[in-house]
């Protein structure tokens, strides 16, 4: 049993699983590792190296010290199986566990420092700053593609083709056309690279029929309306489409959409310009992730044709719900088999049971399962090279958690097989672990170990502004010990290229949860989504995404102050000509750090202090030392931050670069005195300061 060591210097214990503790920090069976852990000088007995699961407890060997640490190693070579270890600390007649949760009496697997030969994340993605484009509303680069009024019947409605750009938007909005599209986003690449964007990010660009595409018409081509549209013809519809009627019979006269979709010109133009548009993305030094939807499809896919827009149209097969001998009769389940529910047999499941979004059946088609997988190899491969796949519910996918895995397993072979560097990113909601256990997923969209603590650390306010909770606004232990458990249920490779957001298009704006009332649209309306928010907040958020572990991405807008209440208000369009210019100079500067800084991309991550309305943590890689502190209190503190626990000592420079405040940010480098390894600092009211080490190569321009 152990024995907690009441007298040990605990806040000097750290290990973690970055390259500075684990050397290399990813790597292949058979390879030598070295593992590092770090004490106070002259404090312990005996550090001891553990394994669980297996009969080995090594004494470690202290190589080194220095002004602060003594450092103890092991070398262990490993093989194909993982390795859980953790440390045991001795010291008189006491020990007690350091794990990934830091100081424990005792160690449980799921707390254990963990290798898995063979694992590796993408090195472009660790920290990596990313921008999430809703292409319809981000800029119209070619009004030729737009959607026309009327074009077509979705979801019992004429389509609207939006001309009025700042038009608010609809309650219900999926079937409004704004115009956005792939030429749009083209035209903005500098402004993109102004902002230090190293991926874009795209919501789905497949053929679609809503604005926002989760409802795949035919995965194999880009959408001729975010595309090119090169030979256009037909009619819009004259119907009213009013609710009751039908909507496939109305849809089989939609002759201009039918034109626009499935033309082989349109579709082979399009996805043609969308080769070109990655070249220049690659050209430009940036990346490209695609959305992947499969677990479900839409209506007016062409496996299923429920809307009637394939059927008799040359070059396509009849579709599930046309006909029983379709070939892709097993893509589907069909409650009602008998064979006179064809044609039009309406029984398919739909994911959630909307009928819109018919659910794809793929333990009972080995053809579904294989064509996917072309999907995924297909866009991954010249002329299109994307790099990376984001993929849409991806625990949803398949009727059973065996099968999940299975599939998500194919899926990895098949990409990585093609380009070992692609990157595999899944929305998820909860536990992650059984995912990424290095053969499935690379990492996740992190909701659970970033957009939750970070929201109600600053604001009280759930991601959907749903509701407010006073008791989690401002807690700083709080916001440590759901980071540190969240992020225990990750390996650090995975950490590194999580997607960091603050917002996306499935909650509300950030800076409309910084006014802390909840509400959506329905219920509140547009203007009070701006009403009472907080730029202070929002900077502080900022400067916590671009200075936290993983890959800050931002959505489209929030750095221009963007407000919207969730789906489908935080869908507006980009306010061009009428952005908050001084927010994107505040953005474009502090993005501009973090590509900068070494400890910012890789670095491990320190919690120094904690308390209502505080925070302050250290990032640390190699000789470079970044430390930053938040006080989201309205009113003046002072504080006395620990910087010696990250190592910084009498010969290190320690400068500030920025401050921001509720007025606005300041970026003159200030040197900060730290004596004895304590920094004591006045912090304004709502306020963030980000200090580092070394600031000399990193900003000899501004010096």
């Amino acid at each position: 049993m152990s024995i907690d060591v009441c007298y040990l210097n605990r806040d000097a214990l750290f290990s973690s699983e970055t390259e500075d503790y684990r050397i290399p920090a990813e790597p292949d069976p058979g390879q030598e590792v070295t593992i590092r852990f770090r004490t106070a000088r002259n404090d312990v007995d005996q550090v001891i190296y553990r394994e669980l699961g297996q009969d080995i407890s090594v004494e470690m060997e202290k190589v080194s010290c220095d002004e602060f640490f003594d450092y103890y190693e092991h070398k262990i070579t490993v093989g194909e199986e993982k390795v859980y270890y953790y440390f045991q600390i001795i010291k008189g007649g006491g020990c007690c566990d350091y794990n990934r949760l830091a100081v424990r009496g005792e160690t449980l697997i799921e707390q254990a420092f963990c290798i898995t030969p063979g694992f590796h994340t993408p090195e472009w993605a660790k920290g990596a700053i990313m921008y999430q484009i809703y292409v319809d509303r981000f800029c119209n680069g070619d009004p030729s593609n737009d959607v026309e009024t009327n074009e077509y019947i979705y979801i019992n409605a004429p389509v609207q083709g939006v001309k009025d750009w700042e038009k608010p938007l609809e309650t219900i909005d999926v079937g409004y056309f704004y115009g956005g599209d792939l030429q749009g986003v083209w035209d903005k690449l500098d402004y993109l690279q102004s902002l230090s964007v190293e991926v874009i990010y795209f919501n789905p660009i497949f053929v679609s029929p809503s604005n926002h595409k989760y409802d795949c018409q035919d995965y194999e081509h880009i959408d001729p309306h975010y595309g090119v549209i090169a030979e256009d013809g037909g009619e819009v519809l004259e119907g009213s489409g009013e609710e009751g009627g039908n909507r496939r019979e109305e849809n089989k006269l939609a002759t201009k959409y039918i034109a626009r979709v499935t033309n082989p010109v349109n579709l082979e133009a399009s996805d043609a310009f969308f080769a070109r548009f990655v070249e220049e993305v690659h050209r430009r030094g940036m990346k490209i992730i695609l959305d992947g939807v499969f677990n479900h499809c839409g209506s007016f896919n062409k496996w299923l044709d429920r809307e009637g827009i394939y059927e008799g149209v040359r070059g396509y097969e009849p579709g599930a719900y046309v006909s029983k001998d379709s070939p892709y009769h097993t893509f589907f389940k069909f409650e009602d088999n008998s064979p006179d529910q064809w044609p039009y047999n309406g029984s398919y499941n739909g994911w959630w049971g909307h009928d819109t979004l018919p659910k794809l059946n793929y333990e009972a088609s080995k053809k579904l399962q294989e064509y996917i997988l072309t999907i995924a190899r297909k866009w991954i491969s010249p002329p299109y090279c994307v790099d990376g796949w984001r993929l849409d519910v991806a625990a949803d996918l398949g009727s059973s958690g065996e099968f999940n895995h299975y599939f998500w397993k194919q899926f990895r072979k098949a990409v990585k097989e093609v380009n070992p560097d692609v990157l595999i990113l899944a929305e998820h909601y909860g536990d992650p672990r059984s995912w990424l256990q290095g053969d499935e997923w690379d990492s996740i969209m992190n909701y659970d170990a970033f957009m939750e603590p970070i929201t109600w650390f600053l604001t009280g306010m759930e991601k959907h502004s749903d509701e407010y909770e006073g008791s989690l606004y401002g807690d700083g232990e709080g916001f440590f010990r759901a980071m540190n458990y969240h992020m225990s249920r990750m390996q650090t490779a995975s950490i590194l290229v999580s997607m960091n957001q603050l917002s996306n298009h499935d909650h509300s704006r950030f800076l409309t949860r910084t006014n802390q009332k909840p509400g959506r649209l329905a219920d509140m309306g547009a203007m009070a989504a701006s009403a009472g928010v907080q730029y202070g907040v929002l900077r502080a958020a900022m400067m916590i995404q671009m200075t936290w572990p993983g890959a800050p991405t931002i959505y489209y807008g929030d750095e221009a102050g963007m407000c919207g209440w969730t789906d489908p208000d935080n869908r507006r369009t980009y306010p061009w000509g009428k952005e908050n210019l001084e927010l994107i100079e505040f953005c474009r500067y502090l993005c501009g750090i973090h590509k900068r800084i070494p400890a910012l991309k890789k670095g491990a991550v320190k919690k120094l202090m904690a308390d209502r309305h505080l925070i302050a943590y250290g990032r640390m890689h190699g000789r470079y030392k970044a430390v930053v502190v938040v006080n989201n209190r309205k009113t003046e503190r002072e504080v006395e931050i620990p910087v010696w626990q990250l190592g910084i000592g009498k010969d290190d420079i320690l400068a500030r670069l920025m401050v921001t405040t509720e007025q606005g940010y300041n970026v003159g480098i200030t040197k900060i005195e730290h004596p004895q390894g304590y920094v004591q600092m006045k912090m304004p009211p709502v306020s963030s300061v980000l200090m580092i080490t070394h600031v000399e190569e990193f900003f000899n321009e501004i010096l």
